[in-house]
């Protein structure tokens, strides 16, 4: 009789090896996924910064042209982060595999658009009302905007292997004592203004660019709130 054992056990070990090359590649595939949506909010994060930096270049511009010129980078930047806010979105509707709560990817998504969009609203404030020079308070709240923002970014970065969760913590708060911050700085110069500023138009104007300013010191915390929840359901 014809011994049939041998090519069975030769169908099994294949499909042994089939089956363990399909949970390798689901795997790879589920890394892939979570690395997609750090990838975009790492890359926004990147694009804040230097949305911050071109602002400081607004503010010290000498002369019209070549303020202009650095708020329309401003715009360009906001536009690419519009488009990573858009394609997040688009990788939640069609990936059910998300590095954390769906609700949170979006909060974060959310709160990173609206700091770019904050920081292009001052900035085209500024272009709208021709304003031309800018009081101390001006560059002091951009300082600490500055540094709200790096701090958003160190705790992006974080979110990736979840290994310091501390760290991300400490980057949490001190985004929060900034808020604080930009909030005094925000009621000190608003204060000053109405005390020492004649002309209601100077006054409209200036106001109009601090809350702009605020604004943004104000998304930054919120992404701070969205991370500190993320890490304390998943780490």
């Amino acid at each position: 009789m014809k011994d049939i054992t041998y090519p069975l056990t030769i169908f099994a070990n294949q499909n042994k090896q089939k089956g363990n090359m399909t949970l390798s590649n689901f795997f790879k595939s589920f890394s892939s996924k979570n690395k997609v949506f750090y990838n975009l909010f790492e890359q926004a994060t990147e694009n804040l910064v230097i949305m911050n930096q071109l602002f400081e270049k607004v503010i010290s511009a000498k002369d019209i042209e070549s303020r202009n010129d650095f708020i329309k980078q401003i715009k360009d930047f906001e536009h690419k982060n519009d488009e990573i806010t858009h394609q997040t979105f688009m990788e939640l509707g069609r990936n059910f595999i998300t590095p954390f709560d769906r609700e949170d990817v979006h909060a974060l998504a959310s709160a990173i658009d609206d700091i770019a969009d904050f920081i292009d609203g001052s900035s085209k404030k500024i272009m709208i009302y021709k304003m031309e020079t800018f009081g101390k308070d001006i560059f002091e709240f951009t300082r600490i905007n500055g540094l709200a923002i790096e701090e958003v970014k160190k705790a992006v970065y974080g979110l990736r292997n979840l290994n310091n969760v501390k760290a991300i913590q400490e980057h949490c708060i001190r985004i929060n004592r900034l808020e604080n911050e930009a909030d005094d700085i925000f009621e000190s110069s608003l204060g000053a203004l109405l005390q020492n500023e004649k002309d209601a138009a100077t006054i409209i104007k200036m106001k109009d660019l601090l809350q702009s300013m605020e604004f943004v010191s104000d998304k930054c915390e919120d992404a701070a709130d969205v991370i500190t929840s993320i890490i304390v359901k998943y780490a």
